[in-house]
């Protein structure tokens, strides 16, 4: 499974047109194109950063919706005000102890490892992250996604409410700060988000 993340910082006020957007025509036009498996869109209302990520059952399927995506990501940049950003990535992990329902949040981590490396952090997050991160208040569901040329990789961690994730930041930060060490990976940056569309059909990968 793969996946194809914008990253777009927008005007805040241009924020709800731009989430419309994406839910009333960019979706439904993705979910006819070939492979695809779903969308979900990130927002943080203060910084105007957004992220959309549609899943694609195949890297082909991915690559081969890339002509029909590239002007319908331009026109949601330009509504949003802002340029959007583009990376691939393989979904090395998926896991959901249930479904997100409205007033969902995610927590994402970016990280780098050395490109030989990949495999280990994969398997590091499998046997000592995930089951940790599903001891934290509100937990709902996490992702791996990672480029395995670059060694780049991002977890997306969802939880049931903001006031969940608020209060298990601390808890989070000092497994965070643990995992990293063990895995030898550099943290590049933490965010926290709205979960505003999830359909994202990616089934079950640990």
């Amino acid at each position: 499974m793969y996946a194809r993340s914008t990253t777009i910082m927008a005007r805040p006020e241009a924020i709800d047109a731009g989430i419309a957007q994406v839910r009333d025509e960019v979706m439904p036009m993705l979910q006819d194109m070939a492979g695809c498996i779903g969308l979900s869109m990130l927002v943080d209302r203060r910084s105007g950063l957004c992220i959309t990520t549609s899943a694609w059952e195949s890297e082909d399927a991915m690559r081969a919706s890339g002509g029909q995506v590239t002007p319908i990501r331009e026109r949601i940049g330009e509504m949003l005000g802002g340029s959007p950003q583009v990376e691939e990535w393989e979904i090395a992990v998926l896991h959901r102890d249930h479904r997100a329902a409205d007033g969902a949040c995610v927590r994402a981590t970016w990280t780098e490892v050395a490109p030989d490396d990949v495999d280990r952090g994969i398997d590091a997050y499998k046997m000592r992250v995930l089951p940790a991160m599903e001891d934290l208040e509100g937990f709902c569901s996490a992702s791996l996604f990672v480029d395995r040329v670059t060694g780049r990789g991002v977890s997306s961690v969802t939880f049931d409410s903001q006031e969940a994730m608020h209060r298990n930041r601390e808890a989070a930060a000092e497994l965070r700060s643990k995992s990293s060490q063990e895995a030898g990976a550099e943290v590049l940056d933490v965010a926290e988000f709205e979960l505003v569309l999830a359909h994202l059909r990616v089934p079950e990968l640990i």
